[in-house]
C-alpha cells in the first residue's frame, strides 16, 4: 500500500490505475485532505481532483459532484466528531457506516441522485437532510 503522500502524489497526477481507484480509495482521499486542510478547501480539491482523475481515465461524464461532496462532507463530519484518529484504518473502524456505498440513497432518491443537474453540481437531498 502507497503512503498517504505517494497516495496523494500519484492520484493528483492520474498515476493511479482507474480499476484500483475504489470507493475505500475515494474515502482515503477525501479523509487525508479533509484533516489537511479542512472541509472547504477540501471539497473543492476533492472535486478537482477527481473530475481530473475521471477525464484523464477517458470517463469525464461519470464525474458525479453531488455524490463526490457528500462523501467529503460526510468524511469531514466524522473526522471532527472524532478529531484524535490518525490512522486511516482506525478511522474506518470508528466509522463503518462509511464503507457503505449506498448511504447517500438514505437522503436522495435515486432518480433525484442522477440526473443531470445531480451530476453537474451539489443538489440538496430531497428526502431526508443531512444532519451536518
Amino acid at each position: 500500500m502507497l503512503s498517504d503522500d505517494a497516495f496523494l502524489h500519484a492520484f493528483f497526477r492520474a498515476e493511479l490505475a482507474n480499476s484500483d481507484f475504489h470507493h475505500r480509495d475515494h474515502l482515503r482521499l477525501a479523509w487525508l485532505i479533509v484533516r489537511r486542510y479542512g472541509l472547504v478547501e477540501a471539497e473543492a480539491m476533492v472535486a478537482e481532483g477527481i473530475q481530473h482523475f475521471a477525464a484523464v481515465d477517458g470517463h469525464a461524464a461519470r464525474y458525479h459532484d453531488t455524490m463526490t461532496r457528500f462523501w467529503v462532507r460526510l468524511v469531514a463530519h466524522a473526522v471532527a466528531n472524532r478529531p484524535e484518529i490518525e490512522d486511516f484504518d482506525a478511522f474506518l473502524v470508528a466509522h463503518s457506516m462509511l464503507l457503505d456505498p449506498a448511504l447517500p440513497f438514505k437522503h436522495w432518491r435515486r432518480e433525484a441522485m442522477f440526473t443531470p443537474e445531480a451530476r453537474a453540481q451539489w443538489r440538496e437531498p430531497d428526502l431526508v437532510p443531512l444532519p451536518f
